[in-house]
């Protein structure tokens, strides 16, 4: 997989394009979670919001190692 990304010439890591990606996706969990009263069995919201996080953008890594190779 190439490290760089080209958006109108300018060269952005792909990590840092699928943490943008991560953060929109995780923001929509965050908010049908809420919605669903899902946090009120959860000890420590903050951990568990970091947690979310990192759990979709190791997915999204997942799958976009799988596309490319």
């Amino acid at each position: 997989m190439n490290a760089d990304i080209d958006i109108f010439g300018v060269y952005v890591p792909s990590l840092m394009v699928l943490a943008l990606a991560a953060i929109a996706i995780d923001l929509f969990a965050r908010t049908v979670l809420a919605k669903a009263g899902f946090y009120r069995l959860v000890w420590h919201r903050s951990l568990f919001d970091l947690a979310l996080f990192v759990i979709v953008l190791s997915g999204l890594f997942s799958l976009s190692q799988r596309f490319v190779s």
